[in-house]
């Protein structure tokens, strides 16, 4: 049965519906307690929890994916827009010049470990190219994520990184369409023209954002908080609709969109909107889970694992780099490393990619889902470590304090 023709089967047979989504709520609740009194961030225990969910899993959930899926994709969008309001159009535009190297250094060293893996499995050109972009490619769903739970939006490196993951989207809006291409198999001139619009369609977002940032604060500024929940996801939304529909990430839209509202609207609509991100972006975690089936890992995990560990040296080496030449602390070059690590939303696009292609590579979708569940969940331990141990055993991670990063806080020692 499908999702619609259940809930027209009346009141009575909706209940399965809410007994599954309260089960997922409810564990995501419990998870979330045991993750502040350790001190850690949730994001990893989310992870796991979709997989105790997904199919292969012990409890196994069916009626209630549709809505997990949608959730988990304004969950994404969510995200990436509450990271644009903590950055100005001025400073995107300066950190994008300053980290420019940096941003091609990180393509180079972290797409080429994917590349030659793909090459070592005996596999295609297009496939190899697709497990290199599940390794260069971060998420900016969990780090933004953990920048907030952590406090460190307004740490010295934290423009390094978010710049780097700026640089990283745009050349997923370039990536993704070129892919799109090649495994489809059309023409050079069908390509070009796909990248040509995506191409396009990022620079007209960013335009109108950026020269126009003001008068769209205006419109969505109102007395009632009620307006402006609504004005604010209905222009996020319709925004990212446009932006995807154009072959570019909804995230990207909704992260300029997100730069646009300038100070003080930004504020109260942080304030307004982080709760509903705060729900959407555990949906997202737990659908990434949810998409992991189990018994496909262990074959695949001993490769995972080589390709986690030389790529986490390489993204580490990355991070240090651009932390160097921003003149960030020892301290604070080692933390942009870390989180620089993590990789997430756009990884299991790929690899999703080349699942609806049905490519002649059957390894890739669970070789990405190890990859992507390893440093998911490492990424967030190690960068624990890297915290105060005065913070160990305080919910400090659970708090989402807004921190403008034109003005930087002192670096957390």
């Amino acid at each position: 049965m499908t999702f619609n023709s259940f809930l027209a089967a009346g009141s009575a047979e909706i209940a399965p519906l809410f007994v599954e989504l309260g089960a997922i709520f409810f564990t995501l609740a419990v998870v979330a307690r045991v993750a502040a009194r350790i001190g850690l961030s949730p994001i990893p225990f989310f992870l796991l929890a979709g997989l105790l969910f997904g199919d292969g899993g012990l409890i196994p959930i069916e009626l209630a994916e549709p809505f997990i899926q949608i959730g988990s994709e304004i969950g994404v969008i969510l995200l990436l827009f509450m990271l644009g309001l903590e950055y100005s159009g001025d400073e995107l535009i300066g950190n994008l010049k300053k980290g420019l190297f940096a941003g091609f250094l990180d393509l180079f060293l972290n797409f080429m470990p994917g590349l030659i893996f793909g090459f070592l499995l005996g596999w295609e050109i297009v496939p190899a190219l697709l497990l290199g972009g599940v390794t260069y490619i971060s998420s900016s769903g969990i780090i933004s994520k953990l920048l907030s739970d952590l406090g460190w939006l307004g740490n010295r490196e934290t423009p390094t990184i978010l710049s780097i993951l700026v640089f990283e989207d745009l050349v997923m809006a370039v990536y993704l369409p070129l892919m799109t291409v090649l495994l489809i198999g059309t023409g050079l001139a069908t390509g070009l023209i796909s990248l040509s619009v995506a191409l396009i369609t990022v620079s007209v977002i960013a335009f109108v954002v950026l020269r126009f940032g003001s008068h769209i604060s205006r419109a969505v500024s109102s007395r009632s908080d009620e307006i402006v929940l609504l004005s604010v996801m209905g222009v996020m939304l319709l925004v990212g609709g446009i932006a995807q529909q154009l072959e570019v990430s909804a995230a990207v839209g909704a992260f300029l969109f997100g730069i646009a509202l300038s100070e003080p609207i930004n504020e109260r609509v942080h304030e307004i909107i982080s709760p509903l991100k705060d729900l959407f972006a555990a949906i997202f975690f737990v659908f990434f889970g949810l998409q992991i089936v189990p018994s496909e890992l262990p074959p695949v995990l001993l490769i995972a694992a080589a390709l986690a560990l030389t790529t986490g040296i390489t993204k580490l080496l990355t991070g240090i780099f651009a932390a160097r030449r921003a003149g960030v602390s020892t301290r604070g070059q080692r933390r942009t490393g870390t989180m620089l690590m993590i990789r997430g939303e756009f990884s299991i696009v790929i690899a999703g990619l080349a699942t609806s292609a049905e490519i002649n590579a059957p390894e890739l979708a669970p070789l990405t889902a190890a990859y992507v569940l390893i440093m998911a969940i490492i990424g967030p331990i190690f960068i624990r470590m890297l915290t105060p141990k005065a913070t160990a055993g305080t919910p400090r991670i659970l708090q989402s304090t807004p921190i403008a990063i034109a003005q930087p806080t002192q670096e957390t020692s």
